[in-house]
């Protein structure tokens, strides 16, 4: 009886050990596709800004005119 009751909290704790590296894993995976997500956003921003500052200049070479 005790060497089932040993057998049964070891198998218990290595299906606690696999779906803990599962979840894991996929958190993982999304860290990884936030942070390209927000790489993706920083270049976008900042050649919006670039843009932004161009038109800016266009604008005030136009106004001294």
């Amino acid at each position: 009886m005790k060497n089932i009751l040993t057998i049964g909290a070891l198998l218990l704790a290595l299906g606690l050990i696999g779906f803990l590296y599962q979840q894991l894993s996929a958190a993982q995976e999304a860290l990884k596709a936030s942070e390209q997500r927000f790489n993706d956003c920083q270049q976008v921003t900042f050649q919006l800004q670039n843009k932004l500052a161009g038109l800016e200049r266009e604008r005030t070479a136009q106004a001294t005119k």
